[in-house]
């Protein structure tokens, strides 16, 4: 627990966003996400734009310590939830929109596994020809299908409960090192959230979305920088049905060039993912108080 709640003591600039977060849902964010419960905290309605107004948060307070208060990006990138933030940090969108965009993207994607019953499922060890023999063999005529390619080794699926169930099975007989079930309500980024779509292409097209400038940011559905703000409002919405090619996204930066990559949230897990893609890749995990700390 506590999600935020010493980069909002530190920084003004962050606590405002905050309050700011919760005049806005109308509810307070801020005291769930600093104490809890974590029942509630985990749950999709609340998480996605917990973790959006937190690392939304922590980049404020990456703005404004001294140390690293002259850092500019060249280009942003975020993992399925966390390319709103890389939108907002490239400033194509505000943070009132991306906070009201991410609440209805969570309410829908919760209705949509409500309806449908999915799972998901983390494969490790094996590539991506065997993990779609596994998706073949444990969908048994339902939906399952490969979703996050994340890193050499990780790729998550995701489908029906009984075929993820099927599939959890199978694992070890393809070589897997280990299947492990992800705490999700439901299949994400399949056709079971076209409903999700739908809903995230409306709520899309009552935002404000600048076109890229200065910072280019790169979408999670092909690894392509955005050109303009119909395709940044497309891939969004498209986002939740198509897989996530994080892997793809991050070798594509540094074949130009990239060198450090910074991760702005309240986790590690890009951290962990670019380390498995590329060892010599500089990556500083900016997540806590303690970690803006050490860069000064």
């Amino acid at each position: 627990m506590g999600m935020g709640a010493e980069i909002a003591r530190a920084f003004p600039a962050a606590a405002q966003l905050f309050d700011n977060a919760d005049n806005i849902l109308g509810y307070k964010l801020s005291k769930i996400c600093f104490e809890g419960p974590a029942e509630q905290l985990n749950t999709t309605t609340i998480s996605q734009p917990a973790i959006f107004v937190t690392s939304a948060a922590i980049l404020e307070a990456f703005r404004n310590n001294p140390a690293t208060n002259t850092i500019r990006a060249d280009v942003t990138a975020g993992l399925s939830l966390g390319e709103y933030t890389a939108l907002y940090a490239a400033g194509v969108i505000k943070f009132e929109d991306g906070l009201v965009l991410v609440q209805k993207r969570g309410q829908a994607m919760q209705a949509a596994a409500d309806a449908t019953k999915g799972a998901m499922i983390s494969i490790i060890g094996l590539d991506e020809e065997t993990v779609r023999q596994l998706c073949v063999e444990g969908s048994n005529g339902e939906l399952l299908v490969p979703v996050n390619f994340n890193c050499p080794g990780q790729i998550v699926i995701s489908g029906s409960q009984s075929a993820c169930r099927r599939a959890e099975a199978l694992a070890a007989k393809y070589g897997a090192i280990k299947a492990v079930r992800l705490e999700v309500a439901g299949a994400f980024h399949t056709e079971m959230m076209a409903s999700a779509a739908e809903t995230l292409k409306q709520a899309l097209s009552n935002c404000e979305i600048s076109q890229p400038s200065d910072i280019k940011i790169i979408a999670n559905i092909n690894a392509e920088y955005y050109c303009s703000a119909e395709e940044i409002a497309e891939g969004l919405a498209q986002q939740l049905t198509s897989p996530i090619l994080w892997q793809k996204c991050m070798e594509r930066l540094l074949a130009d060039g990239v060198e450090r990559f910074y991760e702005i949230g309240p986790a590690r897990v890009l951290t962990g993912l670019m380390r498995r893609i590329s060892r010599k890749t500089q990556v500083i995990n900016v997540s806590n108080l303690e970690s803006i700390k050490q860069l000064s």
